[in-house]
């Protein structure tokens, strides 16, 4: 059997859990908003058409904001086609997604279930097709009390008061080649910069996102952050990272080490927003938002055909995730932790159906997929401060990543609460991992409880009539004796182990 040890002491402190850490991303995008959110006629739907179902379990699953309207759709996106008068709304064919718009949920219905799911809103506004008038236009509508034009408009749609949008991405991946409206660096940068700073004499209290890469593997990558920050550094608070993983050509030891690759794209970012930071002679530290981030098959979606309809929300991106992909979102988790430092905001894309921990059928159940779990758990447990932890493991050589150890782990320390909190995975394929944790510099006597998410078929999953099949079970190996906790992992999993004083 493999085994490893680490150390936790409360000394060592990353930074304070962020709850924004733990977003959440709606997209209009197949079946995301349309049968996902929003179904009037759904046993469970309220007065305003949101299932009930899916409202419990978004609140179950711990998320604290959700960004809104994309994603690569609202790079076509106009604002003022969702709201007003339903039966007056246009129908538009989205460029993104090749599918028509009806415009049935809006900004305003949006706002209306963030305050349902108890979320907060994070919107994202159209700097592909559109610019600085469009963007003032929607801020207005959105935050202003009363007294001008389109606040009043908001007002006579319903929304007596302002909806009090804090976060606002200006543009969407404006560097991929796929974008409507796509630019480069420098036109980007200009455009944002403009934008952020009009919107800031409209509202002060904003905290504006700039779009940083797609992903890692993008040609510009590093260089599109440092041209675009060159630009906006004294107008924004973050610069956005995306990132999607999927075992390629059957490769899951190198599968299972993608937050590996999480870790060294927050780690360059960080570099570059830091060095142009010293060349501005700024003392302002840029945070880090990673508002995209999931496992998604994503070469499944290349595959399909183009279509000549335009359908209104069909399947789309509907990813069945299985125990690996499970114990892989608990891995990304655990690198957004580590880096709390500089990663004070993310969201899983996406909620409801799309590449989502929760599904549903139209006028049917809705069920939480495996990915659900280790979100949830998080979610729920990780609080305080992050603590560092430097484990020594057994490692292992990965094709894509290179050598990397197989046991990954983050801790939380609840000062108040007197409550730690590890969360720990084993990479191994084939042997389970004995870890050995060193908590004596904690005030900590007692396992409170200890989950595993693991199971001998690992690519089984959670369906509409086997909704339970993957289910995160107590570990009965943990136990805490003389300050060290010692705990069996099994292969390929992931495990939460909560430790607190005995009453």
């Amino acid at each position: 059997m493999l085994s490893a040890t680490a150390t936790l002491d409360p000394a060592f402190r990353v930074a304070p859990v962020s709850r924004r850490t733990f977003g959440s991303f709606v997209e209009h995008l197949g079946r995301c908003v349309y049968t996902g959110i929003h179904e009037p006629g759904h046993p469970t739907a309220d007065a305003d058409g949101f299932r009930g179902d899916v409202l419990a379990l978004t609140r179950e699953l711990g998320v604290s904001t959700v960004r809104y309207p994309g994603g690569n759709f609202v790079s076509g996106y106009r604002w003022e086609d969702g709201v007003g008068p339903i039966e007056q709304r246009p129908r538009r064919r989205d460029l993104a997604w090749h599918t028509t718009e009806p415009n049935t949920v809006g900004l305003d219905e949006f706002a209306r279930w963030t305050r349902k799911a108890q979320v907060e809103p994070m919107l994202a506004i159209n700097l592909g097709t559109r610019g600085v008038v469009e963007a003032l236009d929607v801020l207005e509508y959105a935050n202003l009390p009363a007294g001008s034009a389109l606040a009043d408009q908001r007002v006579e749609n319903g929304s007596k008061e302002p909806h009090g949008v804090r976060m606002w991405c200006l543009g969407n991946e404006m560097d991929g080649p796929w974008q409507v409206g796509h630019k480069t660096a420098a036109e980007y940068g200009r455009l944002a910069a403009e934008t952020a700073r009009a919107m800031r004499m409209l509202d002060r209290d904003l905290e504006l996102v700039a779009c940083g890469s797609s992903h890692s593997r993008m040609p510009t990558f590093a260089s599109w952050e440092a041209e675009v920050l060159t630009e906006t550094y004294d107008q924004v608070d973050f610069v956005s990272l995306h990132a999607y993983y999927e075992p390629v050509d059957g490769d899951v030891g190198s599968f299972l080490a993608s937050n590996a690759d999480m870790d060294r794209m927050i780690e360059a970012v960080i570099v570059t927003a830091d060095h142009v930071g010293a060349k501005l002679r700024s003392n302002k530290k840029i945070m880090l938002s990673f508002d995209e981030w999931n496992v998604w098959y994503a070469s499944r979606f290349h595959d399909i055909p183009p279509r000549e309809d335009w359908p209104v929300a069909p399947r789309q991106l509907e990813d069945q995730y299985d125990v690996t992909d499970a114990v892989v979102v608990g891995s990304l988790l655990i690198s957004l932790l580590r880096h709390s430092d500089r990663v004070t905001s993310a969201a899983q894309a996406q909620l409801v159906n799309v590449i989502a921990p929760i599904m549903t059928e139209p006028g049917g159940p809705a069920w939480r997929q495996t990915i659900f779990h280790p979100f949830a758990l998080t979610s729920r447990h990780a609080r305080g401060d992050v603590l560092r932890i430097e484990p020594d493991s057994p490692r292992y050589e990965t094709a894509r990543y290179g050598d990397v150890p197989v046991l990954d782990a983050v801790a939380t320390w609840d000062e108040e609460a007197r409550a730690a909190t590890v969360l720990a995975v084993n990479r191994d394929q084939e042997q389970p991992l004995t870890l050995e944790v060193d908590v004596r510099a904690l005030p900590v006597d007692v396992v409170r409880e200890a989950l595993t998410l693991a199971d001998d078929d690992r690519s089984a999953r959670n369906t509409a009539e086997e909704p339970d099949r993957v289910v995160p079970r107590p570990n009965t190996t943990a136990q805490l004796t003389d300050g060290r906790l010692r705990v069996e992992l099994p292969p390929v999993s992931w495990s939460v182990l909560r430790l607190g004083v005995a009453a």
